[in-house]
């Protein structure tokens, strides 16, 4: 069986987006997951921060901070995807209250209220068609040391592959 081989490019922090988002406020914000966009209708129901402390699969202790934004994707009468900017200005309030890590890992609960609250992580949005999109895909479960062995492995191939092996690859 072969593991699924994630990649952090498709994981951006909260302060990306919002970056992002800046640049584009009267922009509809339309986030997609399972090849679908979500209905025009969605909310955001609630954003959640934490710090996670762990152990992971080769008893390595692990630390990260983690903002969880909920989608519902719900149809409401003839509403419009919501502006870009007022998907920032709702993280702006909720940051009032809330200490929001702008570095922090960043994961998406979406659901319709029907079917079960599925994890995303978000790539890096995209302006096109005067819309701004952001690509949600499932998170997957994985191995911290398989994945930093992978990433060893990668920058290892990268440099050896470079102009000057010996600084490297010695």
């Amino acid at each position: 069986m072969n593991a699924i081989d994630k990649t952090l490019a498709t994981d951006i922090s909260l302060g990306h987006l919002l970056d992002t988002l800046a640049a584009f406020g009267d922009l509809p914000l339309v986030f997609r997951y399972d090849g679908q966009p979500v209905r025009p209708g969605y909310h955001v129901t609630e954003v959640k921060a934490g710090q996670f402390s762990a152990l992971d699969c080769g008893a390595n202790p692990e630390a990260w901070a983690e903002i969880f934004i909920q989608l519902w994707d719900v149809e409401e009468g003839n509403r419009t995807h919501m502006p870009s900017g007022k998907f920032a200005a709702i993280i702006r309030k909720i940051s009032e209250h809330v200490q929001l890590d702008g570095s922090a890992r960043l994961t998406f609960e979406v659901s319709d209220g029907v079917q079960p609250m599925q994890l995303y992580c978000a790539s890096a949005p995209i302006v096109g068609d005067d819309v701004v999109h952001v690509e949600l895909t499932p998170r997957a479960a994985s191995c911290k040391p398989r994945d930093r062995w992978l990433a060893e492995q990668a920058q290892a191939a990268a440099c050896c592959g470079s102009a000057d092996p010996a600084r490297c690859c010695g």
